[in-house]
């Protein structure tokens, strides 16, 4: 079985439900290009786009303002109507804080702090984006993502 692609080009099967350029739509992970499948052709999914949208969002590490490009922007149809999420996909690890422990090197744990507390500021940005437009926000991890492994 051949590998999937970590980063690429994604072609749309059905472009009118894309919000955005059709022609530059780029997955950075196997995870993401497994995800625009599902989006691209789930009934469920009225419209989405990927990173298409900046949120400004201030990082204490480096005391600086940055900006964003969550993962995913879906409206979909649920069972209690249209809803619109922000959706990010990270692995399960970079989700929690990292802890120390004797056998991890420091250089390491310090790479993994350092990501997580971004993480943390970007997901903390987009908590409220959403907010102020009644949207949900949703972190995915492979522990949904691989879940069935339907998709």
């Amino acid at each position: 079985m051949a590998r999937e692609p970590q980063q690429g080009r994604y072609v749309l099967k059905n472009p009118q439900k894309y919000e955005g350029d059709p022609t530059n739509v780029i997955f950075r992970s196997s995870w993401e290009r497994r995800f625009m499948i599902f989006l691209d052709n789930h009934d469920s999914i009225i419209s989405w786009s990927s990173e298409e949208i900046a949120i400004p969002y201030f990082w204490e590490l480096d005391g600086k303002m940055h900006r964003y490009y969550p993962d995913f922007v879906v409206t979909m149809k649920t069972r209690q109507g249209i809803v619109k999420m922000m959706i990010e996909i990270k692995p399960y690890s970079q989700t929690i804080a990292p802890k120390k422990t004797g056998r991890k090197k420091e250089k390491t744990f310090l790479k993994e702090v350092e990501t997580y507390t971004k993480n943390v500021a970007k997901w903390k940005a987009a908590e409220q984006y959403c907010k102020e437009r009644n949207w949900m926000f949703r972190i995915i991890t492979e522990k949904e993502l691989f879940k069935d492994k339907v998709w």
